[in-house]
C-alpha cells in the first residue's frame, strides 16, 4: 500500500508519456484523475494507521551505496509530517488536473502536459517521503527540473523562456548550499538518515571549522547552509526573483507551485529539520529576520503591481514569509498548520485567476478589467473567499493558523518579539490593500473596455465543480483540522516535529488584551478601509494622495519595480561575466591552456612537419624506404659480421638511389 502510494503516479504518468498520443485525449485524462482519486483513498487509509494511531512506517527498499561504515539507503518515511504533506500534494493536484481539463481543452500538447505534471507530483511525493537528505535532494532536483519544463511549457513565447531559465539558475544557487549542507551533515554524523541524526544530535561533539582564522560551530554551518537551501526553494527575499516571473506559465502550473509543492518544499525542510534548528539560536534568529522582511516587502510590492496573476505571486512569497518566521519562533505545529491551511485557499485564488483569464481571452492586466461580479458571479465569490481566508477573516481557514502566528509572536520569551510582531501586523495591513485592490479592478470598478467582451459567461463544469470544492475547503477545512495541529495535549504530529515547551505558549495567547489581540483585524479593515477610498471614490485627487504622488519616482517605481532585484542581478552578473569571463576564463581557456593544449600540440606538429619538409626533399615513399632500409641495416649488424655489414649499406644506398631515380624520371 505504501510502495504503490509513491509509485502509483509514476506508473500512470509513465504510461501516458508513452502510449498517451495513441489511446487518445479522454483516456488520459480519465487514466490520470482515476489515479489521482485512488491515491487519495489509499492516503486516507494510511492516516487512520498513522495519523490517528501514531504509528511510524519506515521501509528500506534498497541499498545506494556502502563505503566502510557509511550506508545511503533507498527508503521510505510515513510519519505524521509526511501523510498532512502528502495529503496537501494529492488534493491539489487532483484539483489541478481537474482544473486543466476544460483550461487547456483546446491545447494540442496536453498529454505532454500531463507527463510533466504527473513527474512534478512524483517528485514531489518522492520529497516528502523520503528517510534520508540525499533522497529528499533527489526529490528536490527532480521538481526543480520539471518546474522548468512546465514554466516553459508554452516554449515559444521568448518570456516564458526567461522565465524558466531564471527559476532554474536561482534554485541552483540554492541547491548548492543545500548540498553543501549534505555533505557536511554525511561528514560529521557517517550518515543522512534522519532518525539518526536526529536521534545522535545531543550526544554529538563535533568539531568546529575554521574560516578565517574564525571558529564556526559545525551545527551552525550545516544549517546556515540548509536555510539557504530552503530561501532558494521557497522564494525568501534575495532569491525571491524567480516566483513572480515563474507566471508565465499556464495557470495551473501556477496554482500547484504556489499552493501546495515546490515553494512549500523549503519550509518542509525547516520543519522537518526541527531536531536539529534547536540546537542553534542564530540559525532561529536568522530565519525570523528573512521570514519577516520577506513577508512585509513581498506585500508591499504586491500593493503596487497591476498583473493579476503577479499580485497573487507576490502574495505568496508574503505568507511563505509567515511561515518562516513562525518556524524561527520554534513553531513548527503552527508553521504546518498554516502551509496545510495556506495550499487550499492559495489554489482558490490561482484556478479563479484561471478562470478570469480563460473567460477574457488571456487578459491579466487588472486595469483593462473590471465590472466582473455580473459575468463571472461564482468565480467572484471564489476570489472573495480566497483573499478573506488570506486575510485571516474570522471563521475561515486562514484565521485558525495567521492568527495564531501572530498571537505567538507577540507572546514569544525573544527580545525582538514586539519588533517582529508588528512587522508581522504591518503585512497584514498591506495584504487587505493588494487583496481588495484586486476584487475592485476586476469585479466591482467599471471598464473601459467593456465591448471587447460581450460574451463572458462560466460554462465549463470541471472550473465551476473546482472553484466550488476549494471554496468549501477554503471555508471549513481550518475549523475541521485545528485540533490535530493545535489542540493542547494534542499528540496526532509530536512524533515528527520538535515541540519546545519554552517557546511554544499556548495558553499564554488567551490572555493578552483583547486591544492588542485584535490588532491584526483592526489593521485588515483600515487596510479594506484605504483600498475602498483609493479605487473605489477617487481618493487621489485628495491633497494627502498629492503628497504621495510627489514622492512617485522615490516609492511607486521603487515598489512597483519589486525593489529593482532584477536590475542589481543583472548588474551584479554582467560585471562579474565581464570582468571574470573574458579576462581569465577567455585567456586562459582560449589563450594560455588552448595554446599549451590540443590546439597547441597541432601547431606545434604542423609547424615541425613543414621544417621538416624544408630540410628533407624525398616523399612520403621515400621515407618509408629509408625505415625499411635502415631496420635491414640494424638486423644485420646484429646477425652478420662487420665487413658483410659495410657492403651491405653500400649495395642498399645503390638500390635507393636507384629507386629515387626511377620516381624522379616518372615525375
Amino acid at each position: 500500500m505504501y510502495l504503490y502510494l509513491l509509485l502509483g503516479g509514476l506508473i500512470n504518468t509513465i504510461l501516458i508519456g508513452l502510449f498517451g498520443r495513441f489511446i487518445g485525449r479522454q483516456a488520459v485524462l480519465f487514466s490520470t484523475i482515476l489515479t489521482y482519486m485512488v491515491l487519495i483513498i489509499i492516503l486516507v487509509l494510511a492516516a487512520d494507521e498513522i495519523l490517528f494511531h501514531n504509528y511510524v512506517i519506515n521501509i528500506t527498499a534498497y541499498n545506494f551505496f556502502s563505503l566502510q561504515n557509511v550506508q545511503i539507503n533507498f527508503g521510505l518515511l510515513y510519519d505524521q509530517l509526511t501523510i498532512i504533506m502528502l495529503s496537501v500534494i494529492l488534493s491539489i493536484s487532483l484539483f489541478v488536473h481537474l482544473f486543466t481539463v476544460s483550461y487547456m481543452s483546446h491545447d494540442p500538447f496536453i498529454v505532454r502536459f500531463y507527463t510533466f505534471l504527473g513527474f512534478f507530483t512524483f517528485f514531489m511525493q518522492l520529497l516528502v517521503t523520503a528517510d534520508n537528505f540525499i533522497q529528499l535532494f533527489m526529490g528536490w532536483e527532480g521538481v526543480g527540473v520539471c518546474s522548468y519544463l512546465l514554466i516553459n511549457f508554452w516554449f515559444n513565447r521568448i518570456e516564458a523562456n526567461k522565465a524558466a531559465i531564471k527559476a532554474m539558475l536561482m534554485n541552483r544557487i540554492a541547491d548548492v548550499f543545500f548540498l553543501f549542507g549534505i555533505v557536511l551533515i554525511l561528514y560529521q554524523f557517517k550518515t543522512v538518515n534522519y532518525l539518526l541524526v536526529f536521534s545522535i544530535i545531543e550526544a554529538m561533539v563535533m568539531e568546529p571549522f575554521y574560516i578565517i582564522f574564525k571558529s564556526l560551530s559545525a551545527i551552525d554551518l550545516i544549517l546556515f547552509f540548509l536555510v539557504i537551501g530552503a530561501m532558494g526553494k521557497s522564494a525568501q527575499i534575495g532569491l525571491h526573483t524567480w516566483l513572480p516571473d515563474a507566471m508565465e506559465g499556464p495557470t495551473p502550473v501556477s496554482a500547484l507551485l504556489h499552493a501546495a509543492t515546490m515553494v512549500t518544499a523549503g519550509v518542509f525542510l525547516l520543519i522537518r529539520c526541527s531536531f536539529i534548528l534547536e540546537n542553534s539560536n542564530i540559525i532561529l534568529a536568522l530565519i525570523i529576520v528573512v521570514g519577516v522582511c520577506t513577508a512585509l516587502f513581498s506585500a508591499i510590492v504586491a500593493t503596487f503591481q497591476y498583473d493579476l496573476k503577479k499580485i497573487i505571486a507576490y502574495s505568496t512569497c508574503s505568507q511563505l514569509g509567515y511561515m518562516f518566521f513562525s518556524s524561527g519562533l520554534s513553531n513548527y505545529n503552527i508553521t504546518l498548520f498554516h502551509l496545510f491551511n495556506h495550499a487550499f485557499f492559495k489554489a482558490l485564488l490561482f484556478l479563479g485567476a484561471g478562470s478570469i483569464i480563460s473567460a477574457l481571452s488571456d487578459e491579466q492586466d487588472i486595469r483593462r478589467l473590471g465590472s466582473l461580479i455580473h459575468k463571472l458571479p461564482l468565480t467572484y465569490i471564489a476570489i472573495l473567499i480566497g483573499s478573506m481566508a488570506i486575510l485571516g477573516f474570522p471563521f475561515l481557514t486562514g484565521f485558525y493558523s495567521k492568527d495564531l502566528i501572530l498571537e505567538l509572536a507577540y507572546t514569544s520569551i525573544l527580545l525582538d518579539s514586539t519588533f517582529v510582531y508588528n512587522m508581522a501586523v504591518l503585512t497584514a495591513f498591506f495584504t487587505a490593500i493588494y487583496s481588495f485592490k484586486l476584487i475592485f479592478f476586476v469585479f466591482i470598478i467599471k471598464t473601459n473596455n467593456y465591448n471587447r467582451h460581450l460574451i463572458i459567461f462560466e460554462k465549463e463544469i470541471c472550473i465551476i465543480l473546482t472553484l466550488l470544492s476549494l471554496s468549501i475547503l477554503s471555508v471549513s477545512i481550518g475549523f475541521i483540522t485545528a485540533e490535530i495541529f493545535t489542540g493542547i495535549g494534542s499528540a496526532y504530529i509530536s512524533n515528527s516535529i520538535f515541540y519546545n515547551i519554552e517557546k511554544f505558549d499556548l495558553m499564554g495567547t488567551e490572555f493578552i488584551h483583547p486591544l492588542i489581540k485584535n490588532f491584526p483585524f483592526i489593521f485588515t479593515i483600515l487596510g479594506l478601509y484605504i483600498s475602498y477610498l483609493t479605487f473605489m471614490h477617487n481618493f487621489l485627487s485628495s491633497s494627502y494622495y498629492n503628497f504621495i504622488y510627489d514622492y512617485k519616482k522615490k516609492i511607486y517605481i521603487f515598489f512597483y519595480n519589486a525593489g529593482f532585484f532584477n536590475n542589481l542581478y543583472n548588474k551584479i552578473f554582467l560585471w562579474v561575466y565581464k570582468k571574470f569571463y573574458y579576462i581569465f576564463v577567455c585567456n586562459l581557456e582560449k589563450g594560455f591552456f588552448e595554446f599549451f593544449g590540443p590546439f597547441g600540440v597541432y601547431i606545434l606538429a604542423k609547424n615541425l612537419s613543414l621544417n621538416f619538409r624544408y630540410i628533407s626533399p624525398y616523399t612520403l615513399t621515400s621515407i618509408l624506404l629509408l625505415i625499411y632500409a635502415f631496420m635491414i641495416i640494424l638486423i644485420l649488424f646484429i646477425i652478420l659480421d662487420n665487413l658483410f655489414f659495410i657492403k651491405s649499406i653500400y649495395i642498399i644506398i645503390l638500390i635507393y638511389v636507384m629507386v629515387e631515380e626511377s620516381i624522379n624520371s616518372k615525375k
